[in-house]
C-alpha cells in the first residue's frame, strides 16, 4: 500500500508542477474600467415661432369728392381705375346759367370801368378850372362866390370818382364769385391718384354734398396693425418688417415702422402700429389686407 501511493504520489507530482508553472508566466490582466458613454452634442434651443400680425394697406389720403352746388350732371370725365393728376377735371355740372351770369358780370365791370375812366378825367378838368379860379381871384378878377363855386365843384366831382371805384369793386366782386360758382360746377380730383368709385350718372340732378366719386391715392402705401401689449418695448419707430400678401405672387416687401402708439389700448391689451412700404408696391394696392411676422419676445 505504502508502494502504492508513493508511485501515485510521483506520478501526479510533475503533473501538478506542470500546471503550477503555467499559472505562473500567465501575464496578469488589468481589469478594465466601467465602459461611460460620450456626452451628446448640445442641441441650439428650439426659437420661438413669429407672431403674425394682420392689417389692411391704407394711405393717408383717400376721399369721398362732393358736389360743391347744386346742379345737373352734364359731363363724365374720368371713370373707375382712372390715374388722376391734382386738379384734373372728373365731371361737370350744366353751366350755361352761371355762364350767362358770369358775361352779365363781366360786361358791367366794363361798363363801370369805362364811367370811372371819364369821371376821372372830369375831375382832372375841374381841378384845373379850380386852380385857374384861385388865380383869377388872387388878381380880383372873380368874386369869391366864383371861386367857390369852382372848389365845390370839383370836390363834387372827386366824390363821385370815389363813388363809381366802390361801385366797380362791388362788380368785380360779384364776378369773382360768379366765376367761383362756375368752378363749383367742375369736380376735380384733390390729390394725384385713382379713381376707385363713381356714384352719380350722367342727367342725373345733384345737391351740394352729394357724393360723385371715391378717390385715392395710390403711394406712399402704409400697413396699420395691433400687436400684444409685451411687444411695446421690442417694436421701434424706424424699425424694418417684412408684409407679404397670401393674394399674390411675388416677394415680401420691406415696411419701416413710422408710428407706435405710446399708450395701451385697455379694453383689448394691445399697442397699434403703422408702418411704411419702402420701394414700389408691385401688386399690392390699397385695401388689402397683408401678414406681417415680428419676432416673439424671449
Amino acid at each position: 500500500m505504502k508502494k502504492i501511493a508513493l508511485l501515485v504520489w510521483t506520478t501526479a507530482f510533475p503533473v501538478f508542477l506542470l500546471l503550477g508553472g503555467c499559472e505562473e508566466t500567465k501575464p496578469a490582466q488589468a481589469s478594465a474600467p466601467p465602459a461611460t458613454a460620450a456626452p451628446a452634442p448640445a442641441q441650439p434651443a428650439a426659437s420661438a415661432a413669429p407672431f403674425i400680425a394682420s392689417g389692411p394697406l391704407v394711405v393717408e389720403n383717400q376721399v369721398d369728392v362732393a358736389a360743391e352746388r347744386a346742379g345737373v350732371l352734364s359731363k363724365i370725365m374720368a371713370e373707375p381705375g382712372t390715374r388722376v393728376s391734382k386738379g384734373q377735371v372728373l365731371a361737370a355740372l350744366d353751366d350755361r346759367q352761371v355762364q350767362a351770369d358770369r358775361e352779365a358780370a363781366a360786361a358791367k365791370t366794363r361798363s363801370i370801368e369805362a364811367d370811372l375812366k371819364n369821371w376821372e378825367a372830369e375831375a382832372k378838368v375841374l381841378d384845373v378850372d379850380y386852380q385857374r379860379a384861385q388865380k383869377m381871384w388872387e388878381a380880383q378878377l372873380i368874386t369869391k362866390e366864383q371861386l367857390d363855386h369852382a372848389r365845390y365843384k370839383a370836390e363834387s366831382d372827386h366824390w363821385d370818382v370815389q363813388r363809381v371805384r366802390e361801385l366797380l369793386t362791388n362788380a368785380r366782386e360779384t364776378q369773382r364769385s360768379l366765376d367761383l360758382e362756375y368752378e363749383k360746377t367742375r369736380i376735380r380730383a384733390p390729390f394725384p391718384g385713382l379713381v376707385a368709385r363713381r356714384y352719380v350718372s350722367p342727367g342725373q340732378r345733384v345737391a351740394a354734398g352729394d357724393r360723385i366719386f371715391w378717390v385715392t391715392a395710390v403711394a406712399p402705401l402704409r400697413v396699420k396693425f395691433t400687436l400684444p401689449e409685451r411687444f411695446l418695448g421690442q417694436i421701434k419707430v424706424g424699425q424694418k418688417l417684412t408684409v407679404s400678401s397670401p393674394d399674390i405672387q411675388e416677394a415680401a416687401h420691406t415696411a419701416k415702422v413710422i408710428q407706435v402708439s405710446p399708450v395701451v389700448d385697455p379694453s383689448s391689451g394691445t399697442i397699434e402700429v403703422l408702418a411704411e412700404l419702402q420701394g414700389a408696391p408691385g401688386q399690392l394696392r390699397p385695401g388689402m389686407s397683408v401678414a406681417i411676422p415680428i419676432e416673439t419676445p424671449q
